[in-house]
């Protein structure tokens, strides 16, 4: 692909699915640096401050998900996916890209529809081990299914799918500091165990609760904690932080290569994106799948690893009781956690970015080969009829 390309990147609502699509497009800028990129986010979402913070282009639609729990409130939810499409067409039609690549999140549905009638190619990227229900409507008219994990045939057409693994961030394994660099940075005894925890971007209400009710052991144990709590727990868990001397408390942990490389236990949701950073770092973690996201998605993130001796588990029901011992009890097994850390790391994918930017581009000129041939028959209609 020699000429400048019009990509549309659409998804978001999460880290999980944001960062992955901030990936994508780094790698395809690195292979295609003039072509122009541009993404579609739901409005208030924080794609809309990521994405321009990593120097792309974002427009917003009204598009919210439905409220399970109180589907009267859906007739608003249903006015907003009407403009959203209404909106994804017109920015469709105005950007005319030569593919979109939908990352999963509120506003890839209606993005992809659009650009799926307009006939535009469609690159559809899973992220998780349970389909989510958007890309599940997409998949049959996309031309690609990129997937992280095997078995993927239940939910889409064996014939479109390519396992890559998900996109993480690269500053996570090219700036990644020393274990005794990390610690030191950040302020934390080196002749004592680290567990990092953290509910991704925006906090977990469970993993707050329930780290801070093993603080008290955990002290006792001599085991810090390096604590991301979110902006929205911030009031109602720093003061219970800042009584213990083991913990370093954090609103947002803006260096995450330093952070994992200080842990030697992770506590963490197993949304997909978190996964992958995991399976790529070789960390043992445990995992308290949310119980509120779509088709429980989470837990079967988990368990898929928990069947191969890669993470441990605990129920967001179970968590509060539980993660305290379980923290210290994986600590004081060496043998155990290098085993999660070894199964963990074969696991990963590497360079799944540059898998995807390959499925594109080849993509791009199977369809470039057909209107390439649909030209040439065309030229030989049109010279029959003036012969």
């Amino acid at each position: 692909m020699n000429r400048p390309l019009r990509i549309l990147i659409s998804g978001g609502g999460t880290g999980g699915h944001i960062f992955p699509a901030i990936a994508i497009a780094n790698a395809l800028r690195r292979r295609y640096p003039d072509s122009a990129i541009l993404f579609v986010g739901a409005e208030g979402r924080m794609e809309m401050q990521r994405v321009p913070e990593a120097g792309y282009e974002i427009k917003a639609l009204p598009v919210a998900g439905f409220d399970r729990r109180r589907p009267w409130r859906n007739i608003g939810v249903l006015m907003k996916l009407w403009r959203s499409m209404r909106l994804a067409k017109k920015i469709v039609a105005d950007f005319r890209p030569d593919i979109a690549i939908g990352v999963g999140g509120y506003a890839s549905g209606p993005t992809l529809k659009a650009a799926q009638k307009a006939g535009v190619a469609t690159l559809l990227q899973e992220q998780n081990g349970y389909a989510g229900v958007t890309n599940k409507l997409l998949a049959a008219k996309a031309d690609a299914i990129c997937v992280a994990y095997e078995g993927m045939d239940r939910f889409f057409s064996a014939d479109k799918i390519h396992l890559t693994g998900n996109p993480v961030r690269l500053e996570l394994l090219e700036e990644r500091p020393s274990h005794q660099e990390a610690v030191k940075a950040l302020g934390l005894d080196p002749e004592k165990p680290v567990v990092l925890v953290t509910g991704g971007s925006l906090g977990a209400r469970t993993i707050n609760r329930s780290i801070a009710a093993a603080l008290p052991l955990l002290q006792q144990q001599g085991i810090q904690v390096v604590w991301q709590m979110g902006k929205i727990y911030v009031d109602e868990y720093m003061p219970i932080a800042k009584k213990y001397s083991n913990v370093k408390p954090m609103v947002f942990i803006s260096d995450m290569a330093q952070a994992y490389a200080a842990a030697d236990v992770v506590v963490a949701r197993a949304g997909a994106g978190t996964i992958s950073e995991l399976q790529l770092l070789g960390e043992a973690a445990i995992l308290i799948p949310s119980p509120n996201v779509a088709e429980d998605h989470q837990r079967h993130n988990a368990e898929a690893l928990v069947e191969r001796q890669a993470a441990t588990m605990i129920l967001d029901s179970d968590a509060e009781q539980q993660l305290g011992q379980k923290i210290v009890d994986l600590m004081g097994n060496p043998k155990l956690k290098a085993t999660l850390s070894k199964n963990i790391r074969e696991m990963a994918l590497n360079k799944s970015d540059e898998r995807i930017v390959d499925i594109a581009a080849e993509i791009l000129c199977q369809r470039d080969r057909g209107t390439e041939r649909q030209k040439i028959e065309r030229q030989k209609t049109e010279d029959r009829i003036i012969d």
